[in-house]
């Protein structure tokens, strides 16, 4: 990726899009049988992909890059794309939407007081749970329903780290490295607090998923080390 060009991210986003396209919906028609503890997990990471990405893409807009704020708009559908495919899978299983979560309540309103480096660094903790959260889903899941759309987030979300990675290493470049040693040590700390949160909230769905509590934890806590390296 070249200094300051978004344009390779933004072919990314436009190919995804594409492919997307043509690919189509799954089949909504097959029904699923959702059990009742990954139903009540799945409606709350519903819940968090359906944000409406508002005050990133104004973030991005005022930090004067307009490739950049462009490619917040292609992720910013993509996160909306995730919560309609959510939706629609519950949808499948009898299941409705919720309102709100207190979890999703809390990570918006720390992604807002902070600014667009700091709103990113919290972003990239709830994307970073969201990686390990699909892989459980698309592994473990009874139904070929659920596999698929947690298969469809996940290749997705495994384009968004590197492209907020991409951003906060350039956002950080200015700071000294002991600074820059300090904010991804915290972030990791605070990563680590965040995946024991989740895990705790949606320990019986993991644990009928086939991951227990502490190894998804240590599992997200041990993925942290290279994207913090990364974005020093």
């Amino acid at each position: 990726m070249g200094m300051t060009a978004y344009g390779d991210w933004i072919r990314d986003f436009e190919a995804a899009r594409d492919a997307r396209a043509v690919r189509g919906d799954p089949d909504w028609e097959t029904g699923v049988e959702l059990h009742p503890a990954i139903r009540r997990s799945v409606q709350r990471f519903q819940v968090g992909e359906d944000g409406d990405g508002a005050e990133l893409i104004t973030e991005a807009e005022a930090a004067g890059d307009a490739e950049y704020a462009s490619a917040v708009r292609m992720f910013v559908a993509e996160e909306r794309n995730h919560a309609r495919l959510l939706a629609l899978l519950l949808a499948s299983g009898g299941a409705p939407v919720i309102a709100s979560h207190w979890s999703d309540r809390v990570f918006v309103t720390l992604r807002r007081a902070l600014g667009l480096r700091l709103e990113l660094l919290v972003l990239m903790i709830a994307e970073v749970v969201a990686l390990r959260y699909y892989r459980a889903l698309r592994d473990g899941a009874g139904d070929a329903l659920t596999r698929e759309v947690a298969g469809r987030i996940l290749s997705d979300e495994e384009r968004h780290v590197p492209f907020h990675c991409d951003r906060l290493r350039r956002g950080l470049r200015p700071l000294p490295p002991p600074v820059r040693v300090l904010v991804t040590s915290g972030w990791r700390a605070a990563l680590a607090v965040a995946s024991s949160v989740v895990a705790v909230d949606h320990g019986p769905a993991l644990r009928r998923l086939g991951v227990g509590r502490f190894r998804f934890v240590r599992e997200v806590v041990r993925s942290s080390g290279p994207i913090a390296a990364t974005m020093r």
